[in-house]
């Protein structure tokens, strides 16, 4: 019997990882995945090229990024996670949390900007129109924490709680509307926390992880609320495939206890970059102004010397 139109069989055998990483990819995700490693790859050749440098860091997290998008869209998760909430729980976590975190802080923005050609006056090229975007009045809304801490919880209680989990799991173009939705809120809430490309919003390093404690407890309150159900909550999951042997309820305290758990991996994650990235910045802030001091003579310097001198005279 097909499950939701996606042409997938019910008898699946039993889950096992070996099992479970056989290449079944979603052609959507594998295509979006692959022109956005192409992109990247040609705007850091492009830098190379022409005698720039681009951290390796960076490039590294950003195919991490995309490839931990692959492994929960363009392999069998992708298919179990349409009969085992545990394991759709996991392609969340990953793609809503973690994938966005790798993105980030591989700074594709940053990169295009670079390595785009800069178009005459009277024209508007791709990296014309990339920066009319980022300071337009919808990235400003989208990117505002107002906006991004409420969508961010709703993502998880509007959705679940709710028949339109069950509605969109009912076709694959729901079911991959769902996942998009899923990256897309995790880029925004995280962009203005932990992101390194330029943005309308960037709060200081405190405010930032105040937004980002912020949104957190509300993904282990939901996970919480999964475990403790008496009952399985989505329809979707309440009947899985008896060729699987599990029961809906554990299956779905599971789903609750990779909520609870994961909720943890990306607030350290993110803890440690913006630690990092506030040591670096008042790095380069006392490089300026020490370069700021050989320029003027250290003429701040002095006229603080010739104060205490006054004072000094003045006492005599």
């Amino acid at each position: 019997m097909d499950h939701s139109g996606h042409g997938m069989t019910m008898d699946l055998p039993p889950f096992t990882l070996a099992r479970g990483l056989v290449w079944s990819a979603d052609p959507f995700f594998l295509v979006a995945c692959l022109v956005g490693l192409g992109l990247y790859g040609w705007g850091v050749a492009r830098l190379v090229r022409r005698g720039d440098k681009w951290p390796v860091g960076r490039t590294v997290s950003y195919v991490i990024g995309v490839l931990t998008v692959m492994l929960v869209m363009c392999t069998k998760l992708n298919d179990y996670g349409m009969v085992m909430f545990s394991v759709h729980m996991v392609q969340h976590m990953v793609i809503s949390m973690l994938s966005p975190i790798l993105l980030l802080l591989g700074a594709p923005i940053t990169l295009a900007l670079r390595a785009l050609p800069t178009v005459g006056r009277d024209r508007k090229g791709p990296r014309e129109l990339l920066l009319m975007l980022l300071h337009s009045r919808y990235v400003r809304v989208i990117t505002h924490p107002a906006f991004t801490i409420p969508l961010f919880i709703a993502s998880l209680y509007a959705l679940y709680f709710t028949p339109i989990f069950d509605f969109l799991m009912q076709s694959k173009a729901g079911h991959i509307a769902m996942m998009v939705h899923f990256l897309a809120v995790g880029v925004v809430f995280f962009w203005p926390i932990v992101g390194v490309d330029p943005g309308p919003n960037r709060p200081g390093y405190l405010m930032r992880m105040l937004e980002l404690f912020a949104g957190m407890p509300f993904h282990a309150f939901f996970g919480i609320a999964l475990m403790m159900a008496s009952t399985p909550m989505v329809d979707t999951y309440r009947h899985p495939p008896a060729s699987l042997g599990i029961d809906a309820l554990a299956d779905q305290t599971s789903a609750g206890g990779i909520a609870w758990a994961f909720s943890e991996v990306p607030s350290v994650l993110v803890l440690l970059a913006l630690l990092f990235q506030w040591y670096r910045s008042e790095q380069r802030q006392a490089k300026r102004k020490d370069r700021a001091a050989d320029r003027d003579g250290d003429r701040e310097l002095e006229a603080y010397n010739a104060y205490l001198a006054s004072l000094n005279a003045r006492g005599r």
